[in-house]
This record gives C-alpha cells, sequence and structure tokens, in this order.
C-alpha cells in the first residue's frame, strides 16, 4: 500500500508490526488479486488463533488494502491498545446487546467509505480439536445483503504454531511457515433482494463458510469435515431478544 495514503499512526503501527511479522513467519500468500482493490469489500477468515488476526492483516496490507477488524468493544478501554485501534480505524462491537444494532450500522459505514472489512463468521476460535471451521454466525451474510459488498472467503494455517488456544502455548521461534488463501468473491446474487430471514441468513453463512473450509483443506491437503456449529449460546436478555447479531470478532 502506497505509504502516502496512510495517517501517521496507521504508518507508525506498520513500521511496528512488519518488520515482527517478518521475522516471526515465512509466508506463503495466494489469491491477493482475488481482494478488489477498491470500494467496500467483506473478507471473511477462519479463526483459530489470537495470532491469525496479525497473519490475516499482514495479507491484506500486502494486496494494497488498509485491514479494518472488528474486536470487542471492551478492548477500548484498555489504555495505548485502544488509542491504536481508534487510529488505525479498527471497528469496536457490541457482543450480545441491542448495541450490536450501532454495531452493524458503524460496519455498513465503514464499507460505504469503501473500507476492507474482515469479520470472522465463526464470531471466536473454532473450538474443533484439529482446528477445523465451524458453521458461522449470520453478521457476515445480513452485512452482505444490506450493502451488497463483495465477500471474499479467506483460509490460513500456521499461525496455530505460533499461538495454539488448545495449549495456551505461545512460540517465538523465527520463521514459522504460515500460508494464507484468498479465494474469488462468492456469488450471492441469488440473493439479492431477499428479506433477511433466519433462513436465507443461514444459507447464506454456510456458503461462505463452506468456502472457507474448502480453502482451508486445499492448504492442509486433508478431507474437510462437515461444518460442525459453535458451542450453544447463553439465553439472550429479553431487551437483546430480536437484535441484530453482531459480526464475528477477533478474539
Amino acid at each position: 500500500m502506497a505509504q502516502r495514503g496512510l495517517g501517521f499512526w496507521q504508518r507508525t503501527t506498520v513500521a511496528i508490526v512488519l518488520p515482527l511479522m517478518r521475522v516471526l513467519t515465512k509466508q506463503t500468500w495466494t489469491g491477493q488479486a482475488n481482494v478488489p482493490p477498491t470500494g467496500g469489500v467483506i473478507l471473511a477468515p477462519n479463526h483459530m488463533s489470537h495470532f491469525d488476526p496479525l497473519v490475516v492483516a499482514h495479507f491484506v496490507y500486502g494486496a494494497n488494502r488498509w485491514p479494518r477488524f472488528l474486536a470487542k468493544a471492551s478492548i477500548w478501554d484498555v489504555p495505548v491498545v485502544g488509542f491504536f485501534l481508534r487510529k488505525t480505524l479498527q471497528i469496536p462491537v457490541e457482543r450480545g446487546s441491542v448495541e450490536a444494532v450501532k454495531s452493524l450500522d458503524a460496519l455498513v459505514g465503514a464499507l460505504r467509505e469503501g473500507g476492507a472489512v474482515i469479520i470472522y463468521p465463526e464470531g471466536t476460535t473454532t473450538k474443533q480439536p484439529d482446528l477445523w471451521p465451524m458453521r458461522g454466525k449470520t453478521g457476515a451474510a445480513r452485512l452482505a445483503l444490506l450493502t451488497g459488498a463483495p465477500v471474499v472467503p479467506i483460509a490460513h494455517w500456521g499461525a496455530q504454531q505460533i499461538f495454539d488456544v488448545r495449549t495456551k502455548k505461545l512460540s517465538l521461534r523465527p520463521r514459522r511457515p504460515v500460508s494464507v488463501v484468498a479465494g474469488k468473491p462468492i456469488d450471492m446474487s441469488r440473493w439479492e433482494g431477499a428479506a433477511p430471514s433466519r433462513a436465507v441468513l443461514d444459507e447464506m453463512t454456510d456458503v461462505i463458510m463452506t468456502a472457507v473450509r474448502d480453502q482451508l483443506a486445499g492448504i492442509r491437503g486433508a478431507e474437510p469435515p462437515p461444518l460442525h456449529p459453535a458451542p450453544a449460546r447463553r439465553p439472550e436478555p429479553p431487551e437483546a431478544a430480536g437484535s441484530a447479531e453482531p459480526p464475528g470478532v477477533a478474539g
């Protein structure tokens, strides 16, 4: 990405993070041309490690787009971290409350401004013991239906060698191999103009997650399993009933 297109704090973040990623990872990137060079786009990756947002961000930056992640709004209250999140145009999302509607409005605004918005459809790191993707939540599909923005499936593998959520172990050994693949934008034309019913959103979400899963199978050289549902969520409080489901966030 041309440095002249970035603000001071974005350039500062790049200066800090990029050398770190070049030391820690050995990248194999495929399909960066499938990320549209301009305009609003929804990027939908699998999520298996707390380190993989940096892997995905590196890939998206390498595709000449500024990555804009969703993250839990509470992180904005953390000193220094919250400051950098604001200055680098990341997007706060409230989970499990009526505030999710405001979060959806912020996402719509980011896409209409031409942002490259990264949404984890699973909503959390996968709970599958072998790290295959789970069935997704419907936030990404709802956003695609609202805005008409293209959805690009992204699969990655290798971040778990740096931080494994199953063991909680961090390894900073240099040059861990990480692979990232971006597929072609998913054809969502069959749902154009459809009402955002649960059935429609579930169908769209399964198409997105199947594309992500199949790309991951190509990286891993393995037969993919069916998409298993995520663990059941706690019941929503009455005041949150009927509110928009918050799209997937990093974390």
